[in-house]
């Protein structure tokens, strides 16, 4: 087993193209591609934060019933 890391780019196309010379004979090989974007996405959007909330919101009921109720539906 051999264990090679390079960079690369992904085209526009969504495509990644490898051309990796190896001391290897010919014959079947399996491959495992691992990806890691090296650039945080950053498109995505963020989600709500809910800290304003935070202490104004009341529990009516008992809140250790509800959550042993939950547990007992698993």
């Amino acid at each position: 087993m051999k264990v090679l890391k390079l960079a690369a780019v992904i085209d526009a196309s969504g495509n990644l193209r490898l051309d990796i010379p190896t001391e290897l004979s010919s014959g079947a090989v399996d491959v495992v591609v691992v990806v890691n974007p090296s650039i945080p996405d950053t498109s995505q959007t963020k989600s709500y934060d809910f800290s304003d909330l935070a202490g104004r919101l009341s529990w009516q009921g008992d809140s250790i019933a509800q959550i042993r109720k939950l547990r007992d539906e698993w």
